[in-house]
């Protein structure tokens, strides 16, 4: 009888557990497409334009965040203060995950000072840029330790990612179309990156910048980089397809003409 009365138990607790397992595979199915599961990427708005956010960041294509820096303030006729840059993370991130802005100094200790300024209202969203030079990486790690997050940016040189990785900065910035501009092959560099980092088996992201077309986005796609930055021109022409418009316009004309034979 004893004997029996385990069968029985053990039946039962198989049985109870074939149906969690099945459950959970439910779950899991049911979750699979969902956009948690689908956006590994991350895209960044580049400017400092407040009506580009509003016109660009509620948009489908679901920036990761806003990049900016004084030269891009500067066009914004934005100031480059620590109280407009609390402002401007404010607005940014009532859209977006992240708020990315520049420290500045004529020193380590100042960008440090400036970077834990700026950074202050949120440090898990404000991301503090800082460029590859000796006096930048000493702020940058004195800032990680502080438990800011850090990108280094105005980066020029596939072995500037070797410094990145080791540090274990979130994000490197390399300047695509200005490394072009200098004579240098702006494409091969950032894909050399993503190399070395994969190889490396680091954590850190290629924020590709200085985008100037759309197709170059997708041919970087292609390489295997995932985190962009670009300019509202760019952000517009990932919908200006010609061939899209026009098929479209004909969807709308046939729904029109549709309607009326009813």
């Amino acid at each position: 009888g004893a004997e029996l009365r385990g069968t029985s138990t053990n039946v039962m607790i198989r049985g109870r557990l074939t149906r969690v397992l099945l459950a959970a595979l439910m779950l899991l199915e049911s979750c699979a497409f969902t956009p948690p599961h689908r956006m590994e990427n991350r895209l960044f708005l580049d400017t400092a334009d407040t009506a580009e956010w509003r016109s660009l960041l509620p948009t489908g294509m679901k920036f990761h965040g806003v990049t900016c820096n004084p030269t891009l303030l500067e066009r914004a006729n934005e100031t480059c203060t620590v109280s407009n840059l609390h402002k401007l993370a404010a607005e940014a991130l009532a859209y977006t995950n992240e708020f990315m802005c520049q420290s500045w100094g004529s020193d380590s200790q100042e960008m440090y000072d400036n970077g834990m300024k700026i950074s202050e209202p949120d440090r898990d969203k404000i991301v503090i840029k800082v460029p590859v030079t000796k006096e930048g990486t000493v702020a940058a790690t004195q800032l990680q330790k502080s438990g800011v997050r850090i990108c280094l940016t105005a980066c020029y040189g596939s072995k500037q990612a070797l410094v990145a990785a080791g540090m274990g900065v979130e994000y490197i910035a390399p300047y695509l179309g200005r490394m072009t501009d200098n004579g240098k092959n702006g494409f091969d560099e950032c894909v050399k990156m993503q190399q070395i980092v994969d190889g490396l088996q680091a954590d850190t992201r290629i924020l590709a910048a200085s985008i100037r077309d759309a197709e170059s986005l997708a041919d970087l796609a292609v390489e295997g980089l995932d985190t962009f930055t670009f300019s509202p021109d760019v952000a517009r022409q990932l919908f200006d397809e010609p061939l899209t418009l026009s098929a479209a316009e004909e969807f709308e004309k046939a729904a029109a003409r549709g309607s009326q034979t009813l």
